[in-house]
């Protein structure tokens, strides 16, 4: 479909809509959907039943460069109209983590296969309800017939609490019945084998990403899912949730330039002058009871988008953490250091994670952190990443939930919480055919990695928290082993304090992260 063939705009009501040839026909394309799925049937509204309305959603799908590809018009049920016990009963379905998505695209790149991206056509349209729900006639559509009769849903409506999970349900069923597998603790995951080759799935509500090591099973795919749903869109990964992708024959880059410029943008910020650093050395941002407040919903707003792109700027992360430690009451101080973020990515908005194709896959962790960092209550700040082979897939910047008494309880505690996310990720792994043991943890506090790997728990380390202590376990059984580093290659530096431009141009090179325009 041509943009030339398409609405720029994007009406606010149905009336307006009405009016727009190009509006009508994509509700009428909606509706279709609707009849090809058996989603409803029109009947007299039984005594003593609740309807929950409907309205239309208008919205403009876009590729990355911002070219409208599809005029969208979905019909949406009033959910908050919705009573728990009457029209729902169980709502959560399960979503991939935003690492898993990393970890899926590191291993497609080590494998050196293509990433595919499929779009079942209003997937929530397939999910089967189990409730008796009933929902108002459109607007704009209203049978003249019958135009007091209501619909009585036999499938999932978008708006529905419910609507997810019986998509999540339906989709589920489907899968593994034509053979493939869950993850053992990622339920987002699917995978079958067949012999020596693997293809994945990856779910992610209803977009859904897959890979296949061996090429020729992707049209054997395509025919599968077609036979059950209906699909409106696939082809090579570029573009998902918000990720820039791109496909090269010497590896996969990973970023979200066009984000950054969209919040430039909102905020007002395009024309601002370029910081080499998020965040300067030496900052002492504290409450700040005395300073100017500023508007609570704007900074809120700055500090969501922030951390929404750090998903694939690792080099924010710190910078973004410890200015949302101020959202309750923003000032101006805390303001201009949102804005120098803002004016660091104007600087260096291609910036982004680069997975090489090359034959490395181990699994490596670096912990850091810095001791009594917070200015509000004294709380020390962890720091960890985590890599396969050169290929940085996962990253935290967390205050710590207690008030570390000395550096080494601090890096305990920040080894601790490295530990249980390189646990997780040895489990997701083991999806993919990778049985890790004795995975090296990098530590820069010999006093942390002491404490870890003695199992007498002496008089100065009792007062630590007992969840803390799962680590030496670990140690134990072999799982994880702790290394010491220099402190000059302390990668997870990056996540704890705020740094000089050397050390920060250092530090995210060695992390994988890329300028390319």
């Amino acid at each position: 479909m041509f943009s030339s063939f398409l609405s720029s705009l994007e009406p606010k009501k149905a009336a307006e809509a009405l009016r727009d040839p190009f509006w009508i026909s994509a509700m009428q394309d909606e509706l279709l959907q609707f009849e090809r799925n058996k989603v409803w049937r029109l009947i007299p509204l039984p005594k003593y039943k609740s309807v929950i309305g409907t309205k239309w959603v208008f919205r403009n799908k876009k590729d990355e460069a911002g070219v409208v590809v599809r005029n969208k018009a979905r019909l949406v049920a009033k959910g908050y109209w919705q009573q728990e016990g009457i029209d729902y009963d169980e709502t959560f379905a399960p979503v991939a983590r935003i690492e898993a998505i990393r970890i899926f695209l590191a291993y497609a790149a080590h494998k050196n296969f293509t990433v595919y991206q499929m779009d079942v056509k209003s997937s929530f349209l397939n999910g089967v309800l189990h409730e008796e729900v009933y929902v108002a006639q459109p607007e704009g559509f209203v049978d003249p017939h019958h135009p007091d009769h209501v619909y009585v849903l036999e499938k999932a409506l978008y708006g529905l609490k419910q609507a997810p999970r019986a998509w999540y349900e339906t989709l589920t069923k489907f899968l593994l019945a034509s053979g493939f597998k869950k993850g053992t603790v990622d339920t987002t995951l699917f995978l079958k084998r067949q012999g020596e080759d693997l293809i994945l799935i990856q779910i992610y509500v209803d977009d859904i990403i897959f890979g296949l090591t061996n090429p020729k099973f992707c049209k054997n795919f395509s025919k599968i899912m077609e036979t059950k749903f209906e699909m409106s869109m696939m082809g090579e990964l570029n573009f998902f949730l918000g990720l820039q992708v791109k496909q090269l024959p010497e590896g996969i880059f990973i970023n979200q330039a066009k984000y950054i410029n969209d919040i430039l943008k909102k905020f007002n910020m395009s024309d601002s002058s370029v910081m080499k650093t998020p965040m300067a050395t030496g900052t002492l941002l504290d409450a700040d009871p005395s300073g100017k407040p500023v508007d609570q919903k704007v900074y809120r707003s700055m500090i969501g988008s922030l951390l929404y792109l750090t998903a694939s700027r690792p080099d924010i992360m710190f910078a973004t953490c410890f200015c949302a430690r101020y959202q309750s009451n923003p000032k101006e101080s805390h303001l201009t250091a949102v804005k120098r973020i803002l004016r660091y990515l104007k600087g260096s908005p291609n910036l982004g994670l680069w997975y090489p194709k090359d034959s490395r896959f181990e699994l490596t962790a670096f912990t850091d952190a810095d001791h009594a960092g917070c200015k509000l209550d004294r709380k020390s700040t962890s720091g960890s990443c985590q890599f396969i082979g050169d290929k940085l897939v996962s990253w935290t910047s967390k205050k710590q939930n207690c008030v570390s008494t000395s550096t080494a309880e601090a890096e305990y505690v920040a080894a601790a919480s490295c530990c249980s996310q390189v646990l997780w990720m040895t489990t997701q792994l083991r999806d993919f055919g990778y049985n890790y043991k004795r995975v090296p943890i990098y530590c820069d506090s010999k006093s942390a990695i002491s404490i870890t790997a003695n199992p007498i728990q002496h008089s100065k380390t009792k007062h630590i928290d007992v969840r803390y202590h799962f680590i030496k376990d670990h140690v134990e059984k072999g799982n994880i082993e702790m290394h010491f580093v220099q402190t000059d290659f302390q990668l997870a530096d990056l996540f704890t304090k705020p740094l000089d431009e050397k050390r920060f141009q250092f530090l995210i090179s060695k992390l994988g992260m890329l300028n390319m325009s």
